[in-house]
Protein backbone atom coordinates (compact mmCIF):
# COMPACT_ATOMS: atom_id res chain seq x y z
CA UNK A 1 0.00 0.00 0.00
CA UNK A 2 2.71 2.25 1.00
CA UNK A 3 4.10 1.56 -2.61
CA UNK A 4 1.36 2.51 -4.25
CA UNK A 5 1.05 6.06 -2.74
CA UNK A 6 4.69 6.93 -2.96
CA UNK A 7 4.19 5.98 -6.53
CA UNK A 8 1.26 7.88 -6.82
CA UNK A 9 2.63 11.05 -5.05
CA UNK A 10 5.94 10.80 -7.22
CA UNK A 11 3.75 10.76 -10.49
CA UNK A 12 1.50 13.37 -9.44
CA UNK A 13 4.84 16.01 -8.48
CA UNK A 14 6.17 15.19 -12.18
CA UNK A 15 2.88 15.80 -13.80
CA UNK A 16 2.78 18.90 -12.05
CA UNK A 17 6.34 19.82 -13.00
CA UNK A 18 5.77 19.09 -16.53
CA UNK A 19 2.43 21.34 -16.98
CA UNK A 20 4.83 24.37 -15.53
CA UNK A 21 7.67 23.46 -17.96
CA UNK A 22 5.27 23.71 -20.95
CA UNK A 23 3.58 26.71 -19.38
CA UNK A 24 6.51 28.64 -19.39
CA UNK A 25 7.42 28.11 -22.92
CA UNK A 26 4.39 29.52 -24.39
CA UNK A 27 4.84 32.77 -22.57
CA UNK A 28 7.88 33.48 -23.85
CA UNK A 29 6.73 33.25 -27.34
CA UNK A 30 4.37 36.62 -27.02
CA UNK A 31 6.00 40.06 -27.01
CA UNK A 32 4.21 42.94 -26.45
CA UNK A 33 5.61 46.29 -27.48
CA UNK A 34 4.70 49.73 -26.12
CA UNK A 35 5.42 52.82 -28.00
CA UNK A 36 5.61 56.34 -25.84
CA UNK A 37 7.07 58.41 -28.46
CA UNK A 38 3.79 60.64 -29.06
CA UNK A 39 3.51 61.38 -25.06
CA UNK A 40 4.42 64.66 -23.99
CA UNK A 41 5.27 64.96 -19.89
CA UNK A 42 4.80 68.25 -18.85
CA UNK A 43 6.35 69.31 -15.15
CA UNK A 44 7.72 71.22 -12.91
CA UNK A 45 11.14 69.70 -10.93
CA UNK A 46 10.57 69.44 -6.76
CA UNK A 47 13.39 69.70 -4.65
CA UNK A 48 13.50 69.63 -0.79
CA UNK A 49 14.12 72.74 0.82
CA UNK A 50 16.85 73.03 2.95
CA UNK A 51 20.22 72.05 3.61
CA UNK A 52 21.96 69.09 1.57
CA UNK A 53 23.40 66.22 3.91
CA UNK A 54 26.49 64.75 2.58
CA UNK A 55 27.96 61.60 3.61
CA UNK A 56 30.40 61.30 6.18
CA UNK A 57 34.33 61.11 5.16
CA UNK A 58 35.65 57.48 5.85
CA UNK A 59 38.17 57.09 8.89
CA UNK A 60 41.69 57.36 8.19
CA UNK A 61 43.52 54.04 9.39
CA UNK A 62 47.32 53.63 9.18
CA UNK A 63 47.97 50.46 6.33
CA UNK A 64 48.10 47.28 7.23
CA UNK A 65 50.78 45.79 5.72
CA UNK A 66 54.17 45.48 6.97
CA UNK A 67 57.04 45.54 4.44
CA UNK A 68 59.43 42.95 5.98
CA UNK A 69 63.13 44.78 6.26
CA UNK A 70 64.87 40.91 6.34
CA UNK A 71 62.80 39.59 3.88
CA UNK A 72 65.15 39.65 0.49
CA UNK A 73 67.99 38.18 3.13
CA UNK A 74 65.95 35.34 4.11
CA UNK A 75 64.85 34.53 0.44
CA UNK A 76 69.13 34.15 -0.23
CA UNK A 77 69.17 32.10 2.51
CA UNK A 78 67.08 30.32 1.53
CA UNK A 79 68.08 29.30 -1.95
CA UNK A 80 71.78 28.61 -0.49
CA UNK A 81 69.58 25.88 1.20
CA UNK A 82 68.85 24.12 -2.09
Amino acid sequence: MRVFIRTALVGLVLASLTAVASAQGKDKAKVKVYDFSGDTIEGDLIKPEGSSVDARDFAKHSSLIRIRKEFIAEILKSAEDL
